[in-house]
């Protein structure tokens, strides 16, 4: 009566390490996607040397006063409304309705990775947490190691990716999370003004190579404190 029982509670550290693994990836992730929803990014970015200029006229303070409004709208609550009553000083409507059902489109993206960000490291934190308490420190360890050496892999992949076919990666990007050609513009619209190619290339080498840090520190660190505490790496 006991066996199925005692099976089961020498199954879950195992599982529980795998689950970690398979978290870790998504989580370190998101985590960069986080931080580069920000306007300290978008300083940052148009500070860059030689970030392109608006040929049809935005100066960078123009940019830095639409930019952050637009960023806004894809961690807040409001509806289209909150761009579709923007006006430039001539009245004109700041974006189109291709770049309002585009913008809606991402913000779901957004708010959507966001939710899975937080359900992902809270779900990280309390499988480390219940087999470090239940004394499983390798399993918890391991875990941790496994998911930063398995996103150290596929940053990898993805950072090759990006050298040496960003526009290929770029559009099969969109085309896997929207859906139709809302993410196609005219370089006079106002997101492709605001948000030109060289803004994205830096948003995905950046989320490469700052995943990739992350994955590395975690590798090094739980490896480090696998020796620490004895335990085989």
């Amino acid at each position: 009566m006991t066996t199925a029982p005692r099976s089961l509670a020498g199954l879950w550290p195992t599982f529980a390490r795998r689950l970690i693994q398979v978290l870790v990836p998504i989580v370190l992730v998101l985590t960069l996607v986080r931080m580069l929803l920000t306007e300290a990014f978008v300083r940052f970015e148009y500070s860059m040397p030689g970030f392109p200029a608006d040929r049809y006229g935005f100066s960078t303070e123009d940019r830095l006063h639409w930019a952050p409004i637009a960023l806004d709208y894809l961690l807040n609550d409001s509806g289209t409304e909150f761009l579709g009553d923007l006006r430039f000083a001539d009245g004109r409507p700041v974006y189109n309705e291709r770049e309002l059902r585009h913008m809606d489109d991402v913000k779901l993206l957004v708010q959507a990775a966001l939710r899975v960000w937080a359900a992902g490291l809270a779900t990280v934190v309390l499988l480390v947490g219940a087999l470090w308490w239940r004394g499983h420190r390798q399993e918890a360890l391991r875990g941790l190691s496994a998911g930063g050496l398995l996103t150290l892999g596929v940053m990898v992949l993805l950072g090759l990716g990006l050298l040496s076919a960003f526009s290929t990666v770029f559009v099969g990007f969109h085309r896997i999370f929207f859906e139709g050609d809302t993410w196609l513009f005219y370089y006079s619209d106002t997101l492709i003004r605001l948000f030109p190619e060289r803004f994205w290339r830096d948003v995905f080498l950046l989320l490469a190579g700052g995943t990739l840090v992350e994955a590395v520190a975690l590798y090094w660190a739980a490896t480090r404190l696998q020796r620490r505490l004895g335990t085989p790496g």
